[in-house]
């Protein structure tokens, strides 16, 4: 069984999904990734939510650091990874991909954020190690 998350882990996860809703109600979907990302990462500075784009994630292999290019889309406060996507149909490719972030860099939650959807709330999907 998993350990709960923190209660600052919950709040961030709110603020996320909240700066999700309001990006993707004003803008809809059919744009690119970088508009949402740039759009989204206003929201959250409006309330004042720290976060950090494209995150180096080096690959850590037999006690090595390898840099090989691996970036997450955004780092909140430190602790929650978010992945944005502006795709017709979702990947699993991209669960994938979320779930070896939190595991490279330690982190328990994330999210994985398509804007491409008619509805946000089908568009969002939470990711718990």
């Amino acid at each position: 069984m998993y350990e709960s998350l923190s209660l600052k882990e919950e709040q961030i996860a709110s603020q996320i999904v909240d700066a999700a809703f309001q990006v993707h109600k004003n803008l809809g979907p059919g744009l690119l990734e970088k508009v949402y990302e740039t759009c989204f990462c206003y929201e959250l500075s409006k309330h004042g939510i720290h976060y950090r784009r494209q995150v180096e994630v080096p690959i850590v292999y037999d006690k090595k650091s390898f840099d090989i290019g691996f970036r997450l889309d955004i780092l909140v406060e430190d602790l929650v990874i978010c992945e944005l996507k502006a795709v017709e149909e979702m990947n699993p490719i991209f669960q994938a991909q979320i779930l070896s972030y939190l595991r490279m860099t330690n982190k328990r939650l994330g999210f994985l954020i398509n804007f491409n959807v008619s509805i946000i709330k089908n568009g969002i999907k939470r990711v718990i190690l």
